[in-house]
């Protein structure tokens, strides 16, 4: 009897996953809930290290605490070294839909290369959209997500402003919680950084003239980070763009289409050949107040009032932004959403960024028509404050009292 199971599931762990997500769990609970004998298992651990792709070895197993009774396979990485670059991992999640219908039957894949027309939409005319997302590991071994609904609700309504379907907020839900436990080895040990998620929503279909795509394709992959900005938890040092703007309004500064990023790179290229961290931008009609930093939102703070743009179309409504708000306020700061001078930046008491990436990352120096204005020495006190109220929290330390975590084993 055990040995027919174990022969079973050699055969499967010798072809690609490519199961509806429905099913998938069900069909694997080798890969995803183990619940053999100690010996079957053992067996069942040693037959997929010899079967494993040579680019992704394992290590061996290790229990992150007495009350976690499984043990945990993590993939065989430097944890500690992590930054923030693409580390391939096991698999990906593709789902795909004509235009005019639905999004149904995905799928899990071998992670790896995917094939386009060269006349697909998202190549010709940029019709895609991406997010961003994280699950931490927590010390007892569970995964938790934080705010995955929040991301499938801002993809819908880029997905409206730029002619795509979308799957709906379960569909997305779904599908990033069986990525996540597909490739749950790469989610790094507890305090050791995260798995960051990138679900893209693109136009795949082949098309000449200007117009909405044929075919849409909904991925997502993953891969273990660290921090976005080498400096860490430290200051930034950032410099203020006056002539470039990254939105302008009634364009789609507002929601999280791939070419709002592109459009970046230039001023932030050379921000970074002059030492600065990253660029903060104003609005381009007045050029007087802030928007954000390339990929984060930029909050000012003043005695016990904490400031940030309003959002009004050419400011990307991050979800970390949401969050950072929604604590502070909890814990008796005066949070306003309304425009913000760059006057008022120079004279603050603090300044920091938030993003998922970053999470929140504390401005050291703000660098503005050639005079550079310095803030508080180190880390400022409602900088660290915050960022330790929201990592606590994602992380699963500190009770979510706000119902923000998604827990998966």
């Amino acid at each position: 009897m055990e040995s027919s199971a174990v022969s079973s599931h050699i055969r499967l762990l010798t072809h690609p996953i490519r199961h509806s997500s429905s099913s998938l769990f069900r069909q694997s609970p080798f890969l995803f809930a183990p619940s053999f004998s100690p010996k079957i298992r053992k067996q069942l651990v040693l037959t997929r290290q010899n079967l494993v792709d040579s680019a992704s070895p394992l290590v061996s197993s290790a229990t992150l605490s007495d009350t976690y009774s499984e043990t945990i396979e993590f993939a065989d990485i430097e944890w500690d070294n992590l930054g923030f670059g693409l580390t391939p991992t096991d698999y990906m999640y593709v789902m795909k839909c004509a235009r005019g219908g639905t999004f149904s039957k995905g799928e899990l894949q071998r992670f790896g290369n995917i094939e386009l027309s060269p006349s697909a939409g998202v190549l010709n005319y940029g019709q895609g959209l991406f997010e961003g997302l994280k699950a931490y590991r927590k010390q007892d071994g569970n995964i938790l997500l934080f705010r995955p609904e929040e991301n499938a609700l801002r993809m819908q309504i880029g997905a409206e402003r730029m002619c795509m379907p979308a799957p709906t907020v379960e569909q997305f839900v779904e599908a990033v919680k069986d990525t996540v436990l597909a490739n749950k080895r790469w989610v790094p040990p507890a305090g050791k950084g995260s798995l960051y998620i990138r679900p893209l929503l693109m136009g795949s279909g082949p098309i000449l003239g200007l117009a909405p795509s044929p075919e849409y394709t909904f991925l997502i992959y993953v891969s273990p980070v660290g921090n976005y900005f080498k400096e860490g938890l430290a200051p930034i040092n950032l410099i203020v763009e006056s002539d470039l703007h990254r939105a302008t309004p009634g364009g789609t500064g507002g929601v999280k289409t791939i070419g709002n990023y592109a459009a970046v790179l230039k001023a932030q290229s050379a921000a970074k050949a002059k030492g600065y961290s990253d660029v903060l931008y104003l609005d381009c009609v007045h050029k007087r107040y802030l928007e954000e930093v390339s990929s984060c939102n930029i909050f000012v703070v003043k005695g016990n009032v904490i400031s940030t743009p309003a959002i009004k179309g050419t400011i990307l409504p991050g979800i970390t932004r949401k969050s950072i708000i929604d604590v502070a306020r909890s814990q008796g700061f005066q949070v306003e959403e309304r425009l913000v001078s760059v006057d008022e930046l120079l004279d603050a008491d603090e300044v920091f960024c938030t993003g998922t990436a970053v999470v929140v990352s504390p401005v050291g120096s703000i660098t503005y028509l050639g005079k550079k204005v310095s803030y508080a020495n180190g880390v400022g006190v409602v900088s660290e404050q915050l960022y330790t109220a929201l990592t606590r929290l994602q992380m699963g330390i500190s009770q979510d009292e706000m119902n923000w975590t998604v827990q998966l084993r």
